[in-house]
This record gives C-alpha cells, structure tokens and sequence, in this order.
C-alpha cells in the first residue's frame, strides 16, 4: 500500500524570482497522490478487493451449501434404506422354514470336459447324501454368441448325467446354458435376432437327446422388460415340456425401490435389478427361477441378510405356486466393490432366506436354495448351510 502521509507543499525560494526576473509561480503540480496509485485510488482499490473477497465468500458459502444438499439428498435415502434392510433382519424365523428337500447347486464346467473322475463323482455323491439337494445346475456351455453350441464342450456330459443317476438317485442334472448379452456393449448374444433365439431352442434340444434332465438358462446381463427373452423361454418350454424335462433360469434380483433399475441404469450405465413384475412374468414361464441373491453391494452381513430377506419375499410375492423359486447362497469367496466376503455369507443368506420365507408364505412348498458353486465352497459354507437350513 503507498504511503498517505502529506507531502511538503511548500514552494522553495528562487533567488531569480526575488530580484523580479521570472513570473510568479503558479500552484504546486500534482503529486502522485492524486492519481488511481495515490490515496484516494487505494482507497477504492481497497473497497473492490473487499467487494471481491465478500462475493468469493458468498459463493463459497452457497456451494459448500449445493454440496451439503446433494450429498443429503444422496445419504439420507441411503441410510434409511440400510436401516430397514438391519430392521428386515431382525426376528426370529418361524418354525418349519427349512429346506423342503427343493434346493440346488451350480457346478463348474470341470464336470463335462474330462477333468472330472469317478472318484469325483463318488465324492459328489457323499456330500450331498445329507443335504436337502435335488437339482444340479452343470455348467455345459457357453454358447457362441449366435446361440450354437459346440459338442466339443461337454464331451463327459453323458458320464456325468449316468454317473449322478446311478450315485444319487433321485437328483437331476440340467445343462446349465449361458453367454454374454450385447445389451451393455456392442459383443455379445442378441436376443433380438430371430435366428439367433432359434439357434438357442436347437442348443436346448441338443443337450436334451444327451440326456439331461433340464436346461438352466442364464443370460446377462438381461434388462428388465426384454420382450425377446420371454418369446424365447416360450419357445424353449415347448421343446423342454414335449420331453418331460424342466426348464429353469438364473434371475437377476428384483428391484430394491420400485424402478431402482432404471435409476441405476441412468447412473451406472448397468440396470442389474429387474422390475417385480417382469420377475413375474419370467416365473410364469419356467419350471424354476432361482434368484442370484449374491453381488449386492452390502457391507455388512446385517444388511446383507436384511437384504436377501427382502429380496425372498419380492420373489415370492409373484411367483406361482406352480414354479418352484430357489433363492442364491454364495459358496464363493471375493472381494470387490459388488461382494464383500465378510459381509455376504452362507449363514446370512439362510437366516435371510428364513426370515422372508416366514414373513410371506412360510408354508410354501416348491421352495429351496441354490448354492453357487462347487468348486469355491468351504466346510464352512457347507455347514453354515446345513445347520441354517437341513438341521
């Protein structure tokens, strides 16, 4: 800041100008002080700074405020949804709301390429022998994007399917079918191909004149509401009841909120959740329809189990009688944003699977749990799943 102490005006004496030579002199010339530099110009400089710092802070202020306001409205629906989902889980489940002798498990590919042996299947047979296990889900494909299905995949599937009949009668083996949908990105299956939905019915027939006793369809990621993959369990149907097998699919799990999937879709470019009413739909077409209640984002087992508890009830809500709904259990172990391991365990998804089962239709009969997948399970996820739901 420049000085503003008042400067010596006072004219010097010109010895010239006292003997009369030079005219008198006029006033003293301006100094700096009168100029945007001087006093009077700090003095205004100085209020446009303080203007600026006051708006600077003014428009601080408001975003710090838009910060606060979006981060609520983002935070508080959250925490009062994890809130209900710790509520869902409390209770104690009602009597009887254990296995119906209904459930099922996914097995690895390993089984119909040649890896697997007799002695497997003899090991197969003793860990099932004390559950409540009936349907087994082996993974035969995945099918070309074009919906064929090369034979070269399962060339043991025949030995397995003969082998589990002969060592555990009564189970059944489907061919569990699967592929990559291009709903998310330009590779993949598309269902809206005509030809390629009839190349997918052909895939089914083919692993039926194998011999197995069903197909498992799972295709993802499925968007709710698609039109194309209902035709084509329509179509699969005709084939899979004209030889008295079952027609079961993997289900996407149903929205959380009504329309959650669309939001998520909006922001994350992946929808995951399918409307209650299009799990309706997909349920009134299929033999069974089990829901993979696993990858849900929840941090905590609380919430997790509060989570497939209410994810049990969605289900049962518009699943017919008829259809034989299987809720997921994760026999797997990861860590990632999707699934947390010490969140979604065997224990919690039972306890959930209880809960909602109790709170819906705790007598309801075509009703199990699919464990996902063999070859990831421990001793623990076996026994948290018989003593939770066998006992």
């Amino acid at each position: 800041m420049a000085d503003t102490e008042p400067r010596d005006t006072e004219p010097q004496a010109d010895p010239a100008a006292a003997d009369g030579d030079q005219p008198p002199q006029g006033p003293p010339a301006p100094d700096n002080e009168s100029s945007t530099g001087g006093a009077g110009g700090n003095r205004d400089a100085e209020g446009e700074a303080e203007a600026s710092r006051r708006t600077r802070r003014r428009t601080g202020i408001r975003i710090r405020r838009t910060v606060l306001a979006i981060v609520l409205v983002l935070l508080v629906p959250l925490l009062t949804a994890e809130t209900a989902l710790r509520i869902n889980y409390m209770g104690d489940p009602a009597a009887g709301t254990h296995t119906r002798n209904r459930d099922a498990m996914w097995l690895g590919h390993a089984w119909v390429d040649g890896r697997k042996k007799d002695a497997d299947l003899k090991a197969l047979a003793r860990e099932l022998k004390s559950t409540g296990i009936r349907d087994l889900y082996v993974h035969t494909g995945p099918m070309e994007h074009d919906g064929t299905l090369p034979k070269s995949l399962y060339p043991r599937a025949r030995w397995l399917v003969d082998g589990v009949h002969r060592e555990m009668p009564g189970i059944r083996v489907q061919a569990f079918l699967g592929d990559v949908l291009a709903t998310e990105s330009p590779d993949g299956m598309r269902l809206e191909r005509a030809g390629t939905r009839a190349a997918v019915v052909d895939s089914a027939r083919q692993v039926l004149d194998v011999g197995y006793d069903g197909v498992h369809l799972d295709l993802e990621p499925l968007h709710s509401g698609d039109r194309n993959y209902l035709s084509l369990l329509d179509d699969i149907r005709a084939v899979t009841r004209a030889r008295d097998a079952q027609l079961s699919v993997a289900a996407h799990q149903i929205d959380p909120l009504p329309g959650f999937h669309s939001f998520w879709g909006t922001v994350a470019g992946h929808p995951k959740w399918w409307s209650q009413e299009f799990f309706g739909q997909v349920a009134r077409r299929v033999d069974q329809i089990a829901v993979m209640s696993y990858d849900t984002m929840q941090p905590l087992e609380s919430l997790y189990g509060g989570y497939v508890a209410q994810q049990t009830s969605l289900a049962l809500e518009v699943t017919p009688p008829t259809t034989h709904l299987l809720m997921g259990l994760p026999f797997y172990h990861e860590n990632r944003f999707g699934h947390w391991n010490h969140a979604e365990t065997v224990a919690a998804a039972v306890r959930g699977v209880r809960l909602g089962l109790s709170r819906t239709d705790a007598d309801r009969e075509r009703f199990g749990v699919a464990a996902y997948i063999d070859f990831a399970a421990t001793e623990q996820d076996w026994a948290s799943y018989r003593d939770g739901w066998v006992r």
